[in-house]
């Protein structure tokens, strides 16, 4: 499905653009309304719904704004013709936390599913190895 794999590559390019932005209506953009999300920080059940999603990034926008960068550094994307995952690790943290762990990598994988013939993300996941 190169078709499909190149338009959830543009996806997750465009929504890791607007999470650098800090652009909360894009990052929303090509997510389902039932999607989960387990993050870094608290909750540990994770996120359930589009709602609490968008409640979720402000505090990391704010973070962020403090000079953090947030970018992709490695992206593979799997899809047939109805469901894809794609993982990928990305530069994330502050010039001073990259300074000292230049080789720390944020660990994201996605679940995503063809909704109407478009794709939305339906499972995210972020986390960083523990030392």
């Amino acid at each position: 499905m190169p078709d499909d794999e190149a338009r959830i590559r543009a996806l997750i390019i465009r929504w890791a653009d607007a999470v650098h932005r800090g652009d909360l209506a894009g990052v929303l953009a090509d997510h389902a309304e039932d999607l989960v999300m387990y993050d870094v920080p608290p909750p540990y059940e994770g996120v359930h719904g589009l709602a609490a999603y968008s409640a979720a990034w402000p505090p990391f926008f704010d973070w962020q704004a403090q000079g953090a960068c947030f970018e992709i550094d490695t992206l593979d994307v799997t899809a047939d013709s109805g469901v894809a995952y794609a993982h990928a690790l990305l530069r994330c943290g502050t010039p001073d936390e990259l300074a000292h762990h230049p080789t720390m990598r944020l660990r994201l994988t996605l679940g995503l599913r063809k909704d109407d013939g478009r794709w939305v993300v339906a499972h995210e996941h972020h986390s960083f190895p523990h030392d």
